[in-house]
């Protein structure tokens, strides 16, 4: 292997070079060329002195290499610079990327180490957006910490189509509890004094249990274990906690049986919420109405059972028996499950024997009727009622008597289940019934398969409503007499409806 520095012409060359996790033989053979034969190496360190990276590349070191020691300003103690904690970082990477510009300017190779990867969470970044513009640079990717984590772990990180997701520490506990709710597996970076926050946001999410630690990966005091067994005052900053892949994955201890009814929103992956996303990847079964069992992306390991639409009772005891027998059960309704869907049919079975003592959980979604009026403006800016128009569980006299009352007190009506192929009749009737009570210039909003593919919104008067452009895709917002309609925009413009938050006073 040549030992001759890599010159490059009027000005050297700058490499970000990637050393591993930490086991000096992790790194790879191009790293060690670029080490070797460069005219300057740089690395970071702390105010004591001591650099990992020099320590790792450090036998690769000669006499001829001229050092350049890069020592931050602050770690993790205060500092009274004017900027604060920020302004101190970016004077000091100014700093240090002049003292590695001189050497590139006189025409010498700069290899800038970096433990793991140079471009994932490494110092190495803020040399690069610095110099990379001005000076020939090549980076040189290494192994990374968590890479060498799963592989210590010994176990599948992702697979198939799962998501990986990977985050620091250092976030808000909220955020860290929703994304991890919402993803397959995860890594958490930047453990040591983040800890605490990171344990409550595994325990928060339902992900304590099968949260792993791993510390010093490859390094000398390497450590890993069940997260949940770790001290917090124990943890230093090159540990990360890391949630293995679901697939095959061996049941977890003491772990019960439960249902848990899932809101998928009215349609498409972009209304599902993170809590949501995430009881659908930590069920063993999911169950539901077949035109929405098909909404949930399959997964390896996981059973599917599809059903009628107008079997909700079975459906829910099939699913609660499913539970009895140790399984993660999810129920999947379309909108939000307590909305006219399948939280109440659940709970009603799961309210009787044998079923009482199994858990019930329901994770709420975007309704159909707030998704609507979203495309159309703001029509439930007020008070508002919601009503289904099926006459299959309540007579059409009850249905009449709540839409009278609900026209009376002036409410905004978001109609479900409006009608089928068995159910042509409802929506001229209730027509007819609210023009007792509103105009026939009263704006309603028709949104049919609102987020997806077919979408048809439109905003309509209730005096022109056609039932035949009606089905039971479809929902009907229908206006007080405070709603409004603007057109905006250029030309015509595009038709919005609101309802005014104050009402007039008598």
């Amino acid at each position: 292997m040549s030992e001759q520095p890599l010159t490059t012409g009027p000005t050297g060359r700058l490499y970000g070079v990637g050393l591993g996790p930490g086991d000096p033989s992790l790194m790879t053979v191009r790293a060690v060329e670029v080490i070797t034969s460069a005219d300057v190496v740089a690395y970071h360190s702390a105010r004591h002195g001591r650099s990992i990276a020099r320590s790792i590349a450090e036998r690769h070191l000669r006499p001829g290499h001229i050092e350049e020691q890069l020592v931050y300003p602050v770690t993790t103690e205060t500092t009274d610079h004017p900027g604060g904690y920020r302004g101190a970082m970016e004077e000091f990477y100014e700093e240090a990327a002049a003292r590695l510009a001189a050497h590139l300017d006189a025409g010498r190779t700069v290899a800038v180490l970096a433990e793991g990867d140079p471009l994932f969470y490494s110092s190495y970044m803020h040399m690069h957006k610095r110099l990379a513009g001005r000076y020939p640079t090549e980076v040189i990717p290494g192994v990374t910490s968590f890479s060498a984590a799963a592989a210590r772990l010994g176990t599948p990180l992702v697979e198939g189509e799962e998501v990986l997701t990977i985050l620091p520490g250092t976030l808000p506990e909220e955020e860290l509890t929703a994304r991890l709710a919402s993803t397959d597996s995860a890594v958490v970076m930047k453990l040591g004094r983040t800890f605490p926050t990171v344990r409550g946001a595994l325990e928060r999410s339902g992900r304590l249990a099968e949260a792993r630690y791993v510390e010093r990966a490859t390094m000398s005091g390497e450590r890993t274990g069940r997260l949940a067994d770790v001290d917090a005052e124990s943890v230093p900053y090159f540990s990360v906690a890391v949630l293995p892949s679901r697939v095959d994955a061996a049941p977890v201890a003491g772990a019960r049986g439960e249902v848990v009814v899932v809101g998928l929103g009215p349609a498409g992956p972009l209304w599902l919420t993170p809590e949501a996303r995430g009881a659908l990847a930590a069920a063993q079964d999911i169950v539901g109405y077949s035109t929405y069992v098909d909404r949930v992306p399959a997964r390896p390991g996981q059973a599917r059972h599809a059903s009628d639409n107008k079997v909700e009772s079975e459906r829910a005891e099939f699913a609660l028996d499913l539970a009895r027998q140790g399984r993660r059960v999810a129920v999947v309704s379309s909108g939000d499950p307590g909305v006219f869907a399948m939280a109440t049919a659940v709970l009603e079975v799961a309210s009787e024997d044998p079923y009482r003592e199994i858990p019930v959980r329901v994770v709420p979604g975007m309704t159909a009727a707030h998704a609507a009026a979203s495309r159309a403006g703001a029509p439930l800016g007020h008070d508002y009622a919601v009503v289904s128009l099926s006459d299959r569980l309540k007579p059409w006299e009850v249905i009449a008597e709540r839409l009278r009352a609900a026209a009376a007190a002036d409410l905004v009506l978001a109609l479900y289940n409006p009608g089928s192929r068995s159910r042509v009749w409802q929506v001229g009737k209730a027509r007819e019934l609210l023009l007792e009570y509103r105009t026939p210039d009263t704006p309603v909003v028709l949104g049919r398969d609102v987020g997806g593919p077919q979408e048809s919104v439109r905003i309509v008067r209730l005096g022109e409503l056609d039932p035949e452009q009606v089905d039971m895709r479809t929902i009907l917002i229908v206006g007080s007499t405070q709603t409004r309609t603007v057109r905006r925009g250029a030309g015509d413009g595009e038709e919005i409806v609101w309802t005014p938050r104050r009402y007039p006073e008598r």
